[in-house]
Order: C-alpha cells, then structure tokens, then sequence
C-alpha cells in the first residue's frame, strides 16, 4: 500500500502524541481553539459594528452639542415619565391576569373547546398592536357603528345625550395592547405548567390546600420565572409601541422621542430621551434577576406526570370557555372580521400597483433582513462556540440587546452612526477630489437593512445558539482530527444538524420585520413605503377602509409563527403525557 501524505502526516501526528495522556491531548486542543483566530477576531468587529447604535445613543445622550436635557426636565419629561408608567402597569396587570389564567385553565382543566383554546389564545399575538388601534377606533368612535347604533336605538340626538368611554385616551391603549400582548404571557406560562409535576401538586391537595391554594402556593410560584420573562417581553413591546401612542395621543416617552426628533429638530434631546426609554429596560432586566436571586424555584419530584385535566362541571364550565374565548375574540376575530370587510368591500380599490409595491418593499426588506441576520447570528453563535471567552461572549451579548431596545431608540442610534460615516467620507472626497458624495447610507434601504438586523439579531442568534448547543462537542473534534477547517466543520456538520433551528430563526426575523413600525418611520427612504407605514398613514388619515388589505396582509404573515408555536408546544404536551397523541 503506497502512503498518502495524509497518512504521513496523521503518522507524525500520533508520533508526537505518544506518550502524551488522553487528557492533556484533550486540554492542549481546548487550548488551540481557544486562541484568537480569524473566527474570533471577525466576531469581535461584527459584535464591535452591531453595538456601534447603542454606543452612540450613550454618546450623543451624553455629551450633546445642543443639551436641552434642563428643558425637557422641567416641561414635558415629567409627563412623558408619568404616562409610560401607567401604561405599563396597566398592560402589566392586565397581560398578566389573561395570560396565567388562560394558561392554567387551558393546562388543568377540560371544559368545551379547551382543545381549541391551547393554540387559538396564541393567535391576537399576530395582530400589531397599532392595527388593533386602529380597528377598534373605527368600531367605536362616536362616527362608528356602535355607537351610531346606540343613537338610533335610543333615540339620543348627540354625544351630549349619553356617556361612552373614549376610545382614544390612556385606558383606551392600555386595553388595545392588553389584547394582543397577553400571549406572551400565556406562552410561557403555558410552558411552564405543562413541565410542572403533576405529583408535587396532589401533595399539596393530600396537606389541605384546595385547588386555589395549590394554585397560588404551589404552581404559581414555580412557574414565576417563566412568566417574569413573559412579563418583561410584554413591558418592553409597550414600550416600543409607537403607532397605538401616536394614534391615541398619549404620550409616552416613545412619543415624545419622535415629538423632539421630528418636531423640535434636536437630535441631542432624542437620544436623551431615549437614554430615558434604556433605562427602562435596563430596570426590568435588573428587576427580574433581582426577583430570582437567592430562591429556587426547582420541584421536588423527579416524576413528571402531566396532568389529565380535570373536568368541570356545571356553571364553571361554560365560565371557563367564556374566560377563554373573550380574549380571542377581542384581539383576532373582531379585527380580523372587521378588517377581512373591508377589504373585500375595497378589494378594487385596494388591490393596485401601490399596494404590491408596498407588499415587495415589505417582503424584500424582511427577507434580506433575515438572512443578514441568520448568517450573523450563526456566524457569532459558532465563533463563541469555538472561543469559549468570558469577553467575547460578553460583547456577543451586548450586541443582541438590540431586541430589548424600542425601535425608535435603535432608529436615533443607526441614524446618528451612517450620518457620521456618510460626513466623514463626504469631507474626504470633497478635500481630495472635489466631489460632493451627500448622503451614501443614511436614508437609503442600507439604513433599514441595517436597523432590522441590529433590533433583531437576539432573535437569530438566541435560536442557533440554542441549536448549537445541542450538538456535541466531540463532532467538532472529529471532525478537526479529520483535517476540516472550522469553516468546513460549520459549513458540513453543524449547518445540516441545525436546519431547523435556521429556519425557526430565519421566520421569526422576517415576521417581526413585517410589523415593525417606529424604526421604519425614521430611517425610510423618501418615497418609500412598507406594509406597515402604508397602514398608518392611511389609518392616520382616517381611511383604514383603503390599508385593510394590507393590515390584513400583515396579520396573515404574523400567523406563521404562531402556529408554529402551538404545534410545539402541543408536541411538548404529548410526550408529557407518555408519547406522542
């Protein structure tokens, strides 16, 4: 048999290695991985660029050419301050009532529908929040349908005759957001029941407690981080949202944000207000590690038995379906019946050569979006991977905060990062060749592409870091002892084995994409519209009539996740019970 250098080479290998334990052979690859390379180096500048948006907003809060942080303090900040806060404890309360309710119901009890209800209460979570403003201001205003019905059953001549709520005020938005954010409560806390044991519970009925008290002292607080995590998404969506505020007229500090940007002019007193909006978040992460610290929430049982259900019987029964199905009705099936009318009324009208420019704008934008973000996330998540450093993994963090961060925050960070870039290459071409460059980035598709990666990069990289995780280690060295460079194990072990987890990442990107507003709004080319800046210009203008058919559209994409969510946790049930249904 004639040698191959590969053979030579695999021979001078295991004669350097005589002698030499598994273990320290072991320890001296570890070490070797470990050593600043190209895959390291490359995801320093990728995190390094990712985080430049964040890093400026602390800058230009900071050290502000105009500072008029003195006025803002003394005029409007306090209100802004003061609604945001209200907002989110509305929300918070009323998120966190449906969501855990629906969950428990759903996950203990069997009652008509329940079948129905476990993935149905998922589904006002592809409404926008700002598209169900938008409906049911158009339902209940004082021109609308019900209360135009109200008069005409009533006999009352004018508003002056009778009292309704007004639709557009603080409560009013704190309802609208409640509608369609409770599913992130209900997820997980959904979850978290479901992989509670089902022992721990009947020992707590066998020591006295009744069903309430097994409730509120047994699994409430072995589901709490769950539904902490759920909490915090919820408050930093409400936070986020601009359409529903700017509609409703209540002003947030994300109003305000875009009252000094657009208004005022003064970029220094956006960014101070959107420091503001950081330290919001940074306030619900701290809270919720706060909350954890020093407790345990782990059961005492090593059997996972899922519950059955129990049935209920008599007048809680129907109470049980009526408690589930109002949610779903309020936040899926009125919008969408309202909208799915009008739409078919202004199918003509609607369905034109804008409508399918806005629909290729959106579909391009979120799908080159969710690629860039895809590969960056996979390539950050294999790059630590391969480190394994405390630094490294630490900037990768930072880097994914983008998603924790409003939209309208990240738009004054990006903003402020290509017009630097933008000036700087202008007054280099200008002093060294005369040509005026202008603008290169800064309000082309570049800036969008590039604020949707940076918002939802925790996205990507959360699901393929979790899809990594799963594959073992010893493929990699495997597959190095193979002569495979890292490039090559990536691209031929971990791409293959992780697919699903690429294209999970890959959806969820491009849906978010689809319904983001506030980003959009600022950093758009001129002329240049999406689905959703379509529908809230036109529903800003009091024809929702005429962006139907792309509300709707938004909607029908934001499904595709949520049924993909109920069909794994469904799956995740099953096996709990002993096996797939």
């Amino acid at each position: 048999m004639v040698p191959t250098a590969a053979g030579h080479r695999f021979g001078r290998r295991a004669v350097r290695n005589r002698g030499v334990s598994r273990e320290a052979r072991t320890i001296a690859y570890r070490a070797r991985l470990r050593r600043p390379g190209p895959w390291t180096w490359g995801s320093l500048l990728v995190a390094g660029l990712v985080a430049l948006p964040l890093v400026a907003v602390f800058v230009m809060a900071l050290w502000p050419e105009e500072n008029i942080w003195p006025h803002l303090a003394a005029t409007v900040l306090p209100r802004y301050l003061t609604t945001t806060v209200l907002l989110m404890t509305a929300v918070g309360a009323g998120t966190l009532t449906i969501g855990i309710t629906g969950a428990w119901l759903v996950t203990m009890y069997r009652f008509p529908g329940r079948r129905l209800f476990e993935w149905a209460l998922l589904m006002p979570l592809a409404v926008p929040a700002y598209v169900i403003a938008y409906v049911y201001t158009d339902l209940l205003e004082y021109a609308g349908p019900v209360q135009g019905a109200i008069r005409a059953v009533f006999g009352f001549d004018s508003a002056a005759d009778y009292w309704f709520p007004e639709i557009r005020s603080l409560p009013g938005a704190a309802i609208m957001m409640t509608a369609v954010f409770y599913p992130y409560v209900y997820l997980l806390a959904r979850a978290a029941f479901l992989e509670q044991s089902l022992c721990v519970l009947e020992v707590s009925r066998t020591l006295g407690c009744g069903p309430w008290a097994s409730f509120r002292r047994v699994a409430l607080p072995l589901a709490r981080p769950s539904i902490v995590v759920g909490l915090a998404l919820v408050l930093m969506e409400t936070l986020n949202d601009f359409g529903t505020v700017d509609y409703f007229a209540v002003q947030t500090l994300t109003a305000g944000l875009y009252n000094v940007w657009l208004i005022l002019h003064n970029r220094a007193g956006a960014a101070q207000i959107a420091l503001v909006l950081m330290g919001f978040v940074v306030l619900l992460i701290v809270a919720e590690r706060l909350g954890r610290r020093r407790r345990g929430y782990q059961a005492t049982s090593t059997r996972t038995r899922s519950s059955a259900g129990v049935r209920l019987t008599g007048w809680h029964a129907p109470l049980a379906t009526v408690a589930c199905a109002l949610p779903i009705v309020v936040g899926f099936v009125v919008p969408v019946a309202v909208l799915t009318r009008h739409a078919v009324v202004r199918f003509e009208e609607s369905w034109n050569a804008g409508f399918l420019t806005h629909a290729l704008s959106s579909l391009g934008l979120s799908a080159g979006a969710a690629l860039i973000a895809v590969a960056i996330g996979l390539f950050l998540a294999y790059a630590v991977r391969l480190d394994g450093g405390r630094g490294l993994r630490l900037l990768v963090r930072f880097a994914s905060l983008g998603y924790a961060i409003p939209g309208a925050v990240l738009a004054v960070g990006v903003l402020t990062v290509l017009a630097g870039i933008d000036n700087t290459v202008d007054a280099i071409m200008e002093g060294t060749f005369g040509i005026d460059t202008g603008l290169l980035l800064s309000g082309t598709v570049f800036a969008l592409l590039f604020a949707y990666t940076v918002r939802f990069l925790a996205l990507s990289h959360g699901t393929l870091e979790a899809g990594l995780g799963r594959v073992r280690p010893s493929l990699d060295m495997a597959a190095r002892t193979l002569g495979r460079t890292p490039g090559q194990v990536l691209r031929e072990v971990h791409a293959p084995l992780v697919r699903g987890s690429l294209l999970t990442a890959a959806l969820l990107v491009f849906v978010d994409c689809m319904k983001e507003l506030p980003a959009t709004l600022i950093l758009r080319p001129f002329n240049f519209e999406t689905l959703a800046t379509h529908v809230y210009q036109f529903a800003s203008d009091e024809l929702l009539e005429q962006s139907a058919l792309a509300a709707l559209s938004i909607v029908l994409v934001g499904l595709i996740p949520v049924l993909l969510l109920s069909r794994s946790i469904s799956r995740a049930r099953d096996w709990g019970q002993g096996g797939p249904a």
